[in-house]
């Protein structure tokens, strides 16, 4: 119960922060936002809220935010149909019934003789005296449908309405929230935890090991081998490696007094190579900053983001087989392991699966958030948009190729960790 808790946590939280990027940014440009939600399938929850409809849908593997102009949601009235109006006090349209399956004792009955519900709002048609009328529409007016509501999408208010940079910045937020999730989680860690130092302290001693025999105590700060300075634990561990047999001259600081030691490291046992050891355990010095926690935040970000890169670049290079991928499942059972480690392990999990997350959209693939970015780039150079009929067929192409991709990479999960 707590590994789907932990999942259902860094799951939703990786959508979340991915989706509010779409959303502020959409916002911010002007284009009506129909709804945010979480996860994928049948509706849970839902709230509706100003003029967007919050869910939170049954599969969690995924989520979207649905604006105004995609996938052709804007509403058509043609010549001949017959509708409802509803008037608001200025004489606007306030609600177009398109079915009247609901009564209203005020509603203004027409037969549509032209309608342009998108630039010049207006409606015009005949009413029940067969008198033409011509109507002004509200630009948030509320269209009524079956029972379903939407509230009317001006053309301005619509995605595609919008600059080549605005809608560029809408689709790039998804994946940039990602990687500022991860970077304010690896700054809660530093500020938690506190940020890991390289300084060589020697933080556990192993029991009838070289350094116990030696002299050797937990908290002694290495500031030289046989002369040469050591700065940083990398510098020790490299220093001892390459001297198993020989004996070295070890100048340390105990509480503020220098001392000298001499100790000889032994062979490693099962080392593939003579590898040098003395008998002690490393776990990273830790120190408090609050500013350096950012710069800690902003390192482990850079550090695990070309990490990423490098893997993926192995992967293209066929140095790595598509068995190294892992969907839902495999997510799933790592998650299960990292949390036997504690919250601040999983937080670093976290972080590099919103990372990984924000990569994955970035690729030039279609469907995802770096196909449609691709196109947006081809337009700004060609002057002038795709095909939206092309487009979405490059698109749904795309999104069957994903999905056959998940069903392999989710039975190569199902296999590697149950049968």
């Amino acid at each position: 119960m707590e590994t789907v808790l932990a999942f259902i946590i860094i799951f939703g939280a990786l959508v979340f922060f991915h989706e509010l990027g779409h959303f502020l940014f959409a916002k911010r440009a002007g284009i009506l936002v129909r709804e945010f939600a979480i996860g994928m399938g049948p509706k849970i929850l839902s709230l509706n809220k100003g003029e967007t409809l919050y869910t939170v849908r049954l599969l969690p593997i995924g989520g979207y935010v649905r604006m105004a102009g995609e996938d052709f949601d804007t509403v058509q009235i043609q010549a001949g149909h017959r509708i409802g109006v509803l008037l608001n006090k200025e004489g606007k349209a306030k609600r177009i019934v398109m079915n009247q399956k609901k009564m209203y004792p005020d509603i203004l009955l027409l037969e549509v003789e032209e309608a342009d519900l998108e630039k010049e709002l207006f409606i015009r048609g005949y009413d029940e005296e067969e008198q033409m009328v011509r109507i002004e529409v509200k630009r948030d007016a509320v269209v009524e449908e079956n029972g379903q509501e939407t509230i009317l999408a001006p053309y301005d208010r619509q995605f595609d309405s919008k600059s080549v940079g605005h809608r560029f910045m809408t689709m790039f937020a998804g994946p940039l929230f990602n990687f500022i999730l991860a970077f304010l989680i690896f700054v809660s860690l530093g500020m938690l935890q506190g940020i890991p130092t390289n300084e060589p302290y020697i933080t556990e001693v192993v029991e009838d090991g070289r350094a116990a025999e030696a002299g050797l105590q937990d908290n002694d700060l290495i500031k030289q081998i046989d002369g040469q300075p050591v700065t940083s634990w990398d510098e020790l561990v490299d220093i001892v490696q390459v001297n198993a047999g020989n004996d070295l001259a070890f100048d340390i600081e105990r509480d503020g007094e220098a001392m000298s030691l001499n100790i000889t490291p032994e062979l490693a046992e099962g080392a593939a190579e003579e590898t040098g050891v003395i008998g002690v355990l490393y776990q990273s010095p830790v120190e408090r900053d609050f500013f350096g926690s950012f710069v800690y935040g902003a390192e482990q970000t850079v550090f695990w983001f070309k990490e990423i890169f490098r893997l993926l670049g192995m992967l293209f290079t066929g140095q790595l087989t598509i068995d190294a991928l892992s969907g839902p499942v495999g997510i799933y059972k790592t998650t299960e392991e990292v949390a036997q480690y504690g919250i601040f392990v999983l937080m670093s999990w976290g972080a590099m699966l919103s990372i990984n997350l924000g990569i994955m959209n970035l690729l030039p693939l279609p469907a995802l958030d770096g196909g449609r970015l691709m196109f947006l780039l081809f337009e700004a150079v060609r002057g002038k948009p795709v095909d939206k009929q092309k487009e979405g067929m490059v698109h749904f192409v795309g999104i069957m190729l994903l999905l056959l991709l998940m069903v392999v990479v989710t039975w190569n999960d199902i296999q590697r960790f149950f049968f």
